[in-house]
C-alpha cells in the first residue's frame, strides 16, 4: 500500500484529522476546539475495507505530534482515541 498523508482541516471551533485515498476519504477523527489550549477528540470513523490497517492510529499520532508542536493538549472522548493513549504511555505529556 502506498504511504498516507494525514492531512488537518480546522474551522473556529471545530476540527479534522483524515487521509485520503485516491480522492475518497477513507478515514477521520474529528475533534472540538476547548480553548485555545485543548482539543476533544469526538469520533474516529475507518472505512471498513481499511479497518486493521493503523489508519485510526495515524490519525491519532498526527494529533498528538501537532498537539505537541502547539503546546495544547487532548482529551480523547471517543473511545478508540481514548484505547490508542491507553496502549502509548509515551503521548501521556499530551493528556
Amino acid at each position: 500500500m502506498q504511504s498516507v498523508i494525514v492531512q488537518n482541516r480546522e474551522e473556529e471551533t471545530r476540527g479534522a484529522y483524515f487521509i485520503e485515498l485516491e480522492g475518497k476519504k477513507i478515514a477521520e477523527m474529528t475533534y472540538s476546539k476547548a480553548g485555545t489550549d485543548r482539543i476533544i477528540i469526538d469520533h474516529t470513523e475507518v472505512d471498513d475495507n481499511f479497518r486493521n490497517q493503523g489508519m485510526g492510529e495515524k490519525l491519532v499520532k498526527k494529533a498528538v505530534d501537532d498537539a505537541r508542536n502547539k503546546k495544547i493538549s487532548i482529551v480523547p472522548l471517543c473511545p478508540f482515541a481514548r484505547a490508542i493513549f491507553r496502549r502509548h504511555d509515551e503521548f501521556s505529556d499530551v493528556l
